[in-house]
């Protein structure tokens, strides 16, 4: 009796059924850094539900990015490629080619349903996405403006609070139940100006937040930041950053925005705001503050505000999370919570990111896993965000396409530890000329070294033993005893340059 064979390509997809497809909820939040952070460092705040994404899960020990800006890493999680290569190089004059091949376009030829809510900051309207409903620009705190394919449309409210709602409400009203989904979260949190949620402006204001013991940094070595122009003392205002008026009324020329920021509440919550701003600063001017009093005044105000910015956000990233799990969905989801980069909490004196320096290289990275992947603490290997895109195709299902740069984190998340893991990241930051005025730069960070070269109008190398020198104060590069380290450092950034095909390695003598 001949037997009824079904064709090869009809069992395809019978294969692909059978096959674990998670579900993707991917939380990236804006200058979000791991010092503000209780999972990585309890000293300043504590982030419960965001630090409950590590306990049921895992922490990445050594996560960075490979531009620290946020429209540049934000176009290389979606496309898995270095600046270089997906095209969007800078936020001055960058515009993103949605045209090109992108992580959630081949989620979607994998049969999952896309949705991206919240910031976007990529200029071009998103591609790749079956729903998505986004900030314009960096959007507002206060009373947002959002866009679609609708139109534009205003909602009231604390942007943070909106984010989330609008992603709870794709998943319960607007997604498909039958199909695997990625939906991609994005917070306006925690980028300056550190507007707070109205019911938190009074916290931490009892907190005299610790000084970085590099907080006074004279920049001896390292030319290229002694010329940034994001200094605590010198560039952070009093009225855009610290919200304090000045007495006559005149500020910086940043002084229009934040008061066009405030101009979006009621006439009720402006009230509230500007009852508990005015009183700091009448309290402010009666000080009469010069010097490093000033500075340090500063500081705490930066430092506080932004605190209470992260404190609305893990309030969300705890409600999102409890909603994933009452509606059964967390067994079968992976809920990735990470940032665009890090950022500078007072280390060197500075505020703001751009710098190769650690606390802008680095990034948070934390994964909440679902059943079948095993891995469970911390995990120490090196990845970047160009590593996320084949990480969701992985998880998918589906093809890995040759030219994307990043290598997929599954095997970690499995519990394993590949013998041939990379040993060292490449960084390029080309944001120059440009606001803070952080020169162009590419680098090599190893287990150890990190070089850098400043390049074009700052032609410099800067060598540093992590090890030894963690905060990166002492500048090596030149000193005959590393003559060894430094050759083998550029040897390791040429290969880098040449397996990444940055062009720029043709311009430079190493």
């Amino acid at each position: 009796m001949k037997k009824n064979l079904l064709p090869l390509a009809a069992l395809l997809p019978l294969c692909a059924a059978a096959q674990q497809r998670y579900n993707i909820v991917y939380i990236m939040t804006d200058d979000h850094t791991a010092q503000m952070l209780s999972a990585y460092d309890s000293r300043n705040i504590q982030t419960p539900n965001l630090d409950r994404i590590a306990q049921d899960g895992v922490k990445f020990t050594r996560s960075f990015v490979a531009n620290s800006l946020s429209g540049p890493s934000r176009a290389c999680m979606l496309t898995g490629k270095h600046s270089h290569k997906n095209g969007f190089t800078n936020n001055e004059h960058g515009i993103f080619d949605g045209e090109q091949q992108t992580m959630p376009k081949l989620l979607q030829k994998a049969g999952y349903q896309t949705s991206i809510v919240g910031k976007w900051h990529l200029v071009s309207r998103p591609t790749g996405f079956d729903h998505w409903d986004i900030l314009p620009g960096q959007g507002n705190y206060y009373d947002p403006d959002f866009y679609n394919e609708k139109g534009s449309y205003k909602v009231k409210g604390y942007l943070t609070n909106i984010v989330t709602d609008k992603a709870i409400h794709w998943l319960d009203e607007e997604r498909d139940p039958n199909k695997p989904f990625a939906l991609f979260v994005h917070h306006k949190a925690c980028h300056r100006d550190w507007l707070p949620e109205l019911k938190y402006l009074h916290e931490y204001e009892d907190v005299n937040f610790p000084l970085p013991a590099n907080f006074y940094d004279d920049y001896a070595g390292r030319e290229a930041a002694g010329k940034t122009e994001m200094e605590i003392g010198k560039h952070m205002t009093l009225d855009y950053d610290c919200k304090i008026m000045p007495r006559d009324g005149k500020g910086s020329h940043l002084l229009p925005s934040y008061l066009g920021f405030l101009d979006r509440l009621n006439t009720q919550d402006r009230a509230k705001y500007d009852y508990f701003y005015d009183s700091i600063s009448v309290d402010f001017h009666k000080r009469n503050l010069t010097g490093k009093a000033l500075v340090e005044y500063k500081f705490q105000r930066y430092m506080r505000d932004y605190a209470k910015v992260v404190k609305s956000l893990d309030d969300n990233v705890g409600r999102l999370l409890d909603h994933l799990k009452a509606k059964g969905l967390l067994d079968n989801t992976l809920v990735v919570y990470t940032s665009d980069q890090g950022f500078y909490m007072g280390e060197h004196g500075w505020f703001d990111k751009r710098f190769m320096y650690e606390e802008s290289l680095n990034t948070p990275l934390l994964m909440h896993l679902p059943k079948g992947l095993s891995a469970r603490g911390e995990i120490n290997e090196m990845v970047q965000n160009i590593d996320y895109a084949p990480t969701f195709l992985e998880l998918a299902g589906a093809a890995i396409p040759n030219d994307i740069q990043g290598v997929s984190l599954v095997p970690l998340l499995k519990g394993q530890h590949p013998k041939n893991w990379r040993k060292s990241v490449y960084y390029h930051f080309y944001e120059f000329p440009a606001e803070h005025s952080v020169r162009r730069h590419y680098g090599v960070r190893g287990e150890r070294y990190k070089l850098m070269h400043f390049y074009n109008d700052n032609d410099a190398w800067e060598l540093y033993d992590l090890q030894n020198d963690p905060t990166e104060m002492h500048n090596l590069y030149g000193d005959p005893k590393m003559k060894n380290v430094t050759k083998q450092m550029k040897k390791e950034l040429l290969r880098l340059q040449k397996q990444y095909d940055d062009s720029i390695r043709f311009q430079q003598k190493l």
